[in-house]
């Protein structure tokens, strides 16, 4: 498989994800279908299950964080030379040109996608148009809503 890129902040934020479900969430898990396997007879028993299904999620998303931590291609912006180039991990300050209204997000990988932190992934229409481009460019990209037409006002690699 091929390596997804990531933010370092991204890597973080899953690294505590990961220790928060080895060490938190699996120990009451465990104590849940503990609970549950004391109340007796197993087949009809609807906290066991419901357990057992939590603890099923659970397991797969720590296999989930650990394949994508292990794959994981860290890119650090704040150690590259900012030459005004929208790369993977800037931030940008673009002005939509419909409606002059201006919009700062920063391009992100799969696992840190965020819309409602303004964090769009890489491969979203708005993140293909814009990377590449430079401060000053002109771009437009086929969003789910339309066309949207922006210029690029300033590019960040925080």
């Amino acid at each position: 498989m091929d390596k997804e890129p990531i933010t370092i902040n991204g890597l973080e934020v899953l690294k505590k994800e990961l220790e928060n479900l080895k060490t938190v969430e699996r120990p009451k898990i465990v104590a849940a279908i503990a609970e549950a396997r004391s109340h007796g007879d197993l087949k009809e028993n609807a906290e066991y299950h419901a357990a057992k299904e939590q603890q099923a999620l659970m397991e797969s998303r720590v296999i989930e964080i650990n394949d994508t931590i292990a794959r994981a291609n860290v890119i650090d912006v704040t150690k590259i030379e900012n030459n005004g180039k929208v790369i993977f991990g800037s931030t940008i300050t673009a002005k939509d040109l419909e409606n002059n209204e201006t919009k700062k997000f920063k391009i992100v990988g799969k696992d840190e996608a965020d819309p409602s932190k303004n964090f769009i992934y890489f491969r979203s229409p708005i993140a293909k148009a814009v990377i590449g481009k430079s401060i000053g460019d002109m771009t437009s990209a086929q969003t789910p809503s339309g066309e949207k037409n922006y210029e690029i006002l300033k590019v960040e690699y925080i």
